[in-house]
């Protein structure tokens, strides 16, 4: 269900710069599953994500911890989240989630939000609020 949805949603992503075409899709503990899809811009600080973009979604909607996730992106090899989703992925999310990296034809490897950002910084680094 997850690359079936990170397809879909693939294909609706806005790359006019890269070409390179990102989507992603996270199941999230309330059962329900949210998409997102890479938003270039002119400016290439103000692009956004894909992965960003699924965990923006799922928050607005109320959830907030991340079971699973899938990236697939529209290059040969494996697409991985760079360091700003993987700790965006990590606030969310337990260090042995897993996370299938896939290729455009939907080849994944599976490896864990722990492997993929060992000594995350997270909460327990904050002062109590």
């Amino acid at each position: 269900m997850l690359l079936a949805r990170a397809l879909e949603v693939r294909e609706r992503a806005y790359a006019p710069y890269s070409g390179f075409h990102v989507g992603a899709a996270i199941a999230a503990t309330n059962g329900k599953i949210y998409t997102g899809c890479n938003v270039e811009n002119a400016s290439y600080g103000l692009t956004m994500c894909a992965e960003m973009s699924a965990v923006a979604q799922m928050v607005a909607d109320g959830a907030q911890e991340i079971c699973e996730a899938l990236i697939i992106g529209s290059g040969q090899d494996i697409c991985t989240p760079c360091g700003a989703c993987r700790q965006i992925i990590s606030e969310f999310a337990v260090t042995t989630i897993q996370i299938h990296l896939c290729n455009r034809s939907g080849e994944c490897q599976t490896k864990t939000i722990g492997e993929l950002l060992p000594f995350s910084f997270n909460s327990k680094f904050l002062p109590p609020t």
